[in-house]
């Protein structure tokens, strides 16, 4: 059986098919192993095949970037920006610090209750604050000294309340501002020029006033045509809007009040101050608002009080009170000003002007209770007391350098070395700086520098800068300096500027769409670990005016952050590089408010 299936033959050959298996096995290995070696023209071959493959297989050329990085992003990459939704309408003039719901749960006594009070963090809006229906770009400077549109500030109370004195008068669909005022029934204009009989308003010496209790700000709107800024400041209170009202004729105003904390202005700031009928109780409380005046107020300075008590005479019974209880009044205010190195220069009919000293050794006082504080411009929520701050040595008199020559000298606090690290040259090098940068904006946008921009603010304005270099009669500039910063508000003034302290976690006292431009350079970087970027934009939203602009300054880091944050605000953006080229970090973000009412979408029609 087994030779039969398996005969000799058979099994020969397949000895030797095996044989041969084996050795094909062995022949490649080690033509293998040759090949690698390099030896060979193998390798050339292989390489030949695939490179005259690829041409006829791919169409398209290959990307040899890595794809590493986008996978990464891809991953970190943060959701879609936030959407701002409006708030609603009832929030239309909404200012966080001086909500009357609030401000009633403080007492009365020294107006504590109409002094800053913000929402805590829980009860903070994030929303968008609307216009109201209707709303229309202010008239253009000087036309809105006398005219504003009712759609704006829908308010009649002042023009029914005031009627009798020329406050502001409703014709059809706009207020007019005859100039008028309870203490000046001929007008601001015919005022002032009985003030400038006494004060050298004329001639540049007076520069920088404060007007306590402002009213509608006549006062400081006709001081504009003589080169003179008024800080003109008043309570949100029964007088609906007054301080509204003054920011829409484009005149310079702040929410305030005297109370129990101190102003928010650096000592010797003005050069001028006026209480018209404000009703301030100038000798109660061991006259501490007559010497928180005094701090604010340089030497040289005026101080002018019409009204009550003045001509007491005349109008204590217009008054209701009795003949002892005004002229005992009187006799107080002028017994605080005598002993503060004031100088009685002018009474008559319902004004009197006091003039500060600005020598003190002359003085004769009586044990004057000095204040202790090592720094009188560190006020920022600090009480307000009775004792009289000290003069500073070095001190610049007013007149002794007029506007607009002071606008770039050196100012006194910087040429005494009183700002550290601010250096004559450093500042020197600051305004060139300034200059340069500001003429790069107007190459952005041409409407800068004209009456399209007529209220402007510069959230972080450090030496003032930015405000002499874009100094003209056709806007004016609040410069902020924020409580966390380095204090040199002082300087601002010294130069003929205004501002005011401000920390930017908070609300601005100010009411809804105020301003037409916003400044902010370094904002975002000094506030990075003090509050949220959402809070201070948000912030910014509610003050601007529809189709205002923003124009922001700082790292690309934290531009970038802020440019996401706005594209859920209706804003419009656009990220530049600096002045000095794209290799430079820190970059500028501009920014237009898109125009949109109360009840509307997004829309730059006035339609709406």
């Amino acid at each position: 059986m087994g030779s039969k299936q398996n005969p000799p033959g058979n099994r020969t050959r397949r000895t030797l098919s095996i044989f041969v298996v084996i050795a094909l096995c062995c022949f490649f290995y080690l033509l293998g192993a040759w090949q690698k070696s390099g030896l060979g023209k193998a390798d050339k071959i292989a390489f030949e095949v695939p490179k005259q493959t690829e041409c006829n297989v791919f169409s398209t050329n290959l990307n040899f970037e890595t794809h590493h990085n986008d996978v990464e992003i891809i991953e970190r990459s943060e959701p879609k920006a936030k959407e701002f939704k409006p708030c609603d309408p009832q929030y239309r003039d909404y200012t966080p610090c001086q909500e009357q719901d609030r401000a009633m749960k403080f007492p009365r006594e020294n107006m504590v209750y109409r002094e800053r009070h913000c929402p805590p963090e829980e009860e903070k809006l994030h929303c968008l604050i609307p216009a109201p229906k209707g709303y229309i770009t202010p008239f253009p400077w000087p036309k809105s000294r006398d005219y504003a549109h009712y759609a704006n500030v829908p308010y009649k109370h002042l023009a029914v309340e005031k009627a009798v004195q020329n406050w502001v008068e409703f014709q059809g669909n706009v207020f007019k501002f005859p100039g008028g005022g309870t203490m000046f029934p001929h007008g601001a204009d015919a005022y002032i020029e009985e003030l400038a009989s006494v004060i050298p308003i004329a001639d540049g010496s007076v520069r920088t006033a404060l007007d306590t209790g402002c009213g509608v700000a006549s006062w400081g709107a006709y001081l504009l045509k003589r080169n003179i800024l008024a800080m003109s400041f008043a309570p949100k209170d029964n007088h609906e809007a007054q301080v509204q009202f003054a920011l829409e004729r484009g005149v310079p105003a702040v929410i305030g009040v005297l109370g129990s904390i101190r102003l928010p202005y650096p000592s010797r700031a003005f050069d001028m101050s006026q209480c018209s009928r404000c009703l301030i109780p100038w000798a109660a409380n061991d006259g501490m608002y007559l010497k928180e005046v005094d701090r604010v107020l340089r030497p040289g300075g005026y101080w002018i009080l019409s009204g009550p008590p003045i001509n007491w005479k005349t109008y204590y019974k217009t008054w209701k009170r009795s003949k002892e209880d005004v002229q005992a009044e009187q006799r107080k205010i002028e017994e605080l000003a005598e002993s503060l190195c004031w100088e009685k220069k002018y009474e008559k009919g319902d004004i009197a002007i006091w003039k500060k000293k600005a020598n003190t050794k002359s003085c004769k006082r009586e044990s004057v209770n000095i204040c202790q504080t090592k720094d009188a411009d560190d006020v920022w929520y600090k009480k307000m007391d009775t004792c009289l701050t000290p003069p500073s040595a070095n001190e610049v008199p007013v007149g002794q350098l007029k506007f607009p020559a002071r606008l770039y000298a050196v100012p006194p606090r910087i040429a005494n070395g009183l700002v550290a690290g601010v250096t004559t040259e450093s500042y020197q090098e600051d305004n060139k700086l300034w200059k340069k940068q500001v003429n790069s904006y107007k190459r952005i946008n041409k409407l800068i520098g004209t009456t399209r921009y007529r209220n402007v603010m510069d959230m972080n304005a450090d030496l003032g800068g930015f405000a002499a270099a874009l100094e003209s009669r056709k806007s004016w500039v609040m410069n902020v300096v924020p409580s966390i910063a380095k204090n040199t508000l002082g300087v601002v003034y010294e130069r003929g500027l205004i501002g005011i302290y401000h920390d930017w976690c908070e609300g601005f006292s100010t009411y809804p769409r105020t301003y037409d431009l916003i400044h902010a350079s370094g904002v975002f970087s000094l506030y990075r670990n003090e509050c949220e970027a959402e809070d201070i934009l948000l912030e910014m939203d509610r003050i601007l005016r529809p189709e205002g602009t923003v124009i922001l300054r700082d790292e690309v880091d934290v531009l970038n952050k802020v440019k996401k944050i706005a594209g859920g605000m209706r804003w419009d953006t656009k990220m530049m590089d600096h002045e000095d080229g794209p290799l430079v970090p820190e970059k500028i973000l501009v920014v237009v408010k898109q125009y949109w009412v109360e009840n509307s979408g997004n829309s730059t029609s006035s339609d709406d």
